[in-house]
């Protein structure tokens, strides 16, 4: 829209004309950050008096959307109209417009009212930055004064769950999803199969349910390729058809797609327990579900015809469940031994005129590929699908290095950043002794997660383009709670949907860990959902050297307490009360163990920080 008739709207809608630019202690307090920010005077107040306009269907769906929560959160319901909505003051409304580019919006508030503008999409996203706008004081609701242009920088922003190494409630996925809606991001990829469990139901093979889907015992020691530290406990489960279907249409209504994982040739190990001759040899098997981690050798042959059959006819209603325009063929951490020694995969090699088993991967996935595509779907794999040459239309999702990123991007195929170095949410985000049990290498705190930059330098603009997107996976070993995925996953998703929606130049990372985050965490204490609470701001795990220090800390979480000794004993309530920053003063070669602890306000309490001063 241009600015002067914005101006115009703006006096329509009773917005000040001193609209000034926005300093970073007057941001929203909204993540991820939008493009574009003008902040006003004054603020616009919804009551019951309040009219929702709509100017069609599809903006219709929005403002139900919005009366659904205004009446479930503040017990109001406003009274819907469909027009333009017209600024007659106090009032609210959504307005179709495709003009403004896929999922972006516009968002003018003020005392006379608000409008919000975009696609189906971009209406959904305006709505969430509105309602992380709302605040409550002196029992009225109210929205600040601003105009607003948003935009995504990745059309595709998302986390994989991994549920083949434990299995979760559909009343956990739905929560997942609804954080993803809530902070803009659009893609829910759903690890279905592992050799630990197949987790979908297929209806023309039961077996991968009845036997795929369970195991006889779990390794609960660190991560070896051994099966000491197991439990010894039967453990599985899988989704039905039904409740699968019923997470898609969750998903759709909040914006988000759910990509299916689907892995092949490797990780197979689970199906091959079901149906052993989809093995390599005459005779393969018996072989069982996984039970401890590793890479097993034991993967789908490549040279038996019923292996394509079988899987064409999986994958074939794995698409009628999910609509989404990819279809996750993993294509990992294959072992190409059975290969070498299979005479069926040694006569494929012979007649596809192949060099090695790494181009009979290739001819494995292509394959797939044309059956995808043929089906009107894409594939997406994870970076290995490039070895031994990569299929013609597939997405690269780089996990093993950015720079397996950068070359299927010289190469012009799609690229999602998903660089364990970043952004794998399986990684520690602290010091291991004060962390819940995780993989055995690999840290990424939210502040490595926030300074990653999805698309690298050194690509030339055309191969930029190819760099769609980013996402984080969660890989589940050591999790064999969902209350352990969520203290994985929160708050390194607010870093994240920050990295994948927000352009580089309008990031501020001490805006968001100071400010905003916060607030955000504050809002989340208040629900059953357990997160990660960071450390006081101000005070890290490090040694210092001086004489002198000032300890100036602000609580990670808002209205949150920080408690600290110098006795070397973990902080406890009983400790000091942080109040206003102090000094604390050396004697020459002096060493002195601050240890602190934040106390939220629903009693959530951080991992503990030490902090050792040393006179030089």
């Amino acid at each position: 829209m241009p600015y002067v008739f914005r101006i115009i709207l703006l006096v329509l809608l009773g917005v000040p004309l001193a609209l000034r630019a926005q300093s970073e202690k007057e941001k929203l307090g909204v993540i991820p950050a939008p493009a574009e920010v003008r902040m006003a005077a004054g603020f616009f107040r919804i009551d019951s008096r309040t009219r929702l306009w709509y100017s069609d269907e599809t903006a219709k769906k929005t403002a139900v959307q919005l009366n659904d929560y205004l009446q479930k959160n503040h017990g109001l319901t406003l009274q819907l109209k469909q027009g333009q909505g017209q600024a007659q003051g106090n009032t609210l409304a959504f307005s179709t417009t495709a003009s403004l580019g896929p999922e972006a919006y516009t968002l003018q508030s003020g005392p006379g009212g608000i409008r919000i503008s975009g696609d189906a999409a971009g209406l959904f996203y305006g709505l969430q930055t509105l309602l992380q706008m709302c605040s409550k004081t002196g029992g009225q609701l109210r929205v600040a004064a601003a105009e607003i242009s948003d935009r995504p920088r990745y059309a595709f922003r998302g986390i994989m769950q991994d549920v083949g190494y434990h299995i979760y409630p559909v009343s956990f996925i739905k929560s997942q999803i609804d954080m993803l809606a809530k902070y803009k991001m659009n893609v829910y990829h759903w690890h279905l199969t592992e050799d630990h469990g197949w987790r979908i139901e297929i209806k023309k093979y039961p077996k991968l349910t009845s036997i795929g889907a369970y195991r006889e015992s779990t390794q609960i020691s660190h991560y070896t390729d051994s099966l000491t530290g197991q439990d010894h406990q039967p453990y599985g489960g899988f989704y039905s058809q039904d409740e699968i279907r019923d997470v898609v249409a969750y998903a759709a209504a909040r914006n988000v797609t759910v990509i299916p994982e689907i892995e092949l040739p490797g990780h197979s190990l689970a199906a091959l327990a079901a149906y052993p001759e989809m093995a390599c040899g005459d005779k393969p098997g018996p072989f069982k579900v996984a039970q401890n981690w590793g890479i097993f050798e034991d993967v789908y042959c490549a040279g038996k015809e019923q292996t394509f059959h079988f899987l064409q006819d999986v994958l074939t209603e794995v698409m009628d469940l999910f609509p989404s325009r990819y279809i996750h063929i993993g294509g990992d951490e294959c072992p190409k031994e059975r290969w070498k020694a299979c005479k069926y995969c040694q006569q494929r090699i012979r007649a596809e005129g192949l060099k090695n088993e790494f181009e009979l991967q290739s001819y494995f996935v292509k394959r797939i590929e044309r059956f995808v595509n043929g089906k009107g779907r894409q594939i997406i794999g994870w970076d290995e699908i490039r070895e031994g040459g990569l299929a013609p239309n597939a997405t690269v999702m780089a996990w093993r290095s950015i720079d397996e990123g950068i070359k299927a991007a010289q190469e012009n195929h799609d690229v999602v950043m998903a660089p364990m170095s970043h952004v794998y949410f399986d990684f520690l985000q602290g010091p291991r002794d004060r962390e819940p049990l995780a993989i055995g290498w690999g840290f990424n705190p939210a502040e490595r997660v926030y300074a990653y930059d999805p698309t690298p330098a050194q690509l030339t603009a055309d191969q930029k383009k190819h760099i769609i997107g980013v996402e984080a996976p969660i890989w589940t070993e050591h999790m064999d709670t969902h209350r352990k995925v969520e203290y994985m996953l929160y708050p390194r998703l607010m870093a994240l949907a920050e990295i994948a929606w927000t352009f580089p130049e309008r990031k501020d990372s001490v805006d968001f860990f100071e400010h905003r985050l916060p607030k955000h965490l504050a809002e989340l204490d208040q629900s059953d959902i357990v997160y990660r609470v960071p450390g006081p701001i101000g005070l890290r795990d490090t040694t210092l050297q001086g004489s002198k220090f000032t300890i100036s800390l602000r609580p990670p979480v808002s209205g949150a307490k920080i408690y600290y000794n110098f006795d070397g004993q973990d902080a406890r309530e009983t400790d000091y009360l942080y109040e206003k920053p102090f000094d604390v003063i050396l004697k020459k070669g002096e060493k002195r163990q601050m240890k602190s602890v934040v106390v939220t306000p629903s009693g959530k309490r951080s991992a503990g920080t030490t902090t050792l001063f040393r006179n030089p």
